[in-house]
């Protein structure tokens, strides 16, 4: 029997997540798998593409859903849960043919196995530009390894997250202060290639490590304009293989 996985997001343009799992399925004669797209312009769709997909067996979410998803689920696991953001589902389905939807963040996996061989001791104060879901992975791996975290926003309210500045706030002194910045954003995502995150890069020194989320392109506008400054920089590629293989493990545990 068809065992079908996928991902949900809109737009889907951007993502390398079906092409790294057909590779997967192939190298590994996992000819019984398949991995789909599905685009969806609402989650009031999704309901209804679990209920229509009986072979569904595991899903990967992706922006701008990591944490609308949350109420259409089951249940979560305890590191989505304490994130607040989910970018996997395990679909078990029910002898009454209803489904029990599993979130879990595999982010988290991904994020902290990637960025660790790049971390050191200047690193005890990050930047995350953005506060949606992926940002939410990034702080809570940061936070567990010490790392002090400010968050950048377009749109400072009285709403906004503690411990944030806005894009107008940023000067010298806060780059310089914080030598690990964090793109968690879709600035600079394909096909928007030619923008980055409104930062005063003439702050930037070789001291900085600047870490991009995106990786198509592999080289975004934010990593080029760190590397004109002499910056250590990382694309996102490393964390999507992670995270993918962490996924997979979920969804194939008994």
């Amino acid at each position: 029997m068809e065992k079908l996985f996928g991902l949900i997001g809109f737009p889907l343009s951007h993502s390398f997540s079906k092409k790294y799992f057909e590779e997967k399925f192939t190298k590994d004669n996992l000819n019984d798998c398949k991995y789909n797209l599905y685009p969806l312009e609402s989650l009031e769709l999704f309901p209804t593409l679990i209920s229509n997909n009986l072979s569904l067996k595991g899903l990967n979410v992706t922006i701008p859903y990591k944490e609308t998803i949350i109420p259409y689920l089951t249940t979560l696991d305890e590191t989505a849960k304490q994130v607040g953001a989910v970018n996997c589902i395990k679909i078990n389905q029910l002898p009454d043919y209803t489904h029990e939807l599993i979130g879990y963040n595999t982010d988290v996996f991904g994020f902290r196995q990637s960025i660790k061989p790049f971390l050191e001791s200047k690193h005890n104060r990050a930047l995350i530009l953005g506060t949606g879901g992926s940002a939410k992975a990034v702080e809570y791996v940061l936070k567990e390894i010490g790392i002090d975290c400010y968050f950048i926003t377009r749109n400072k309210t009285k709403e906004s997250v503690q411990n944030s500045f806005s894009y107008d706030e940023l000067n010298e002194n806060i780059i310089s202060a914080f030598k690990l910045i964090i793109n968690a954003t879709p600035v600079g995502m394909f096909p928007n290639v030619n923008i980055a995150p409104d930062l005063p890069y003439q702050y930037i020194t070789k001291e900085h490590l600047l870490y991009d989320l995106i990786y198509n392109p592999a080289e975004t506008e934010f990593i080029k304009q760190g590397k004109l400054k002499g910056a250590s920089t990382v694309n996102g590629l490393s964390m999507l293989y992670q995270q993918a293989e962490e996924s997979w493990r979920i969804w194939n545990r008994k």
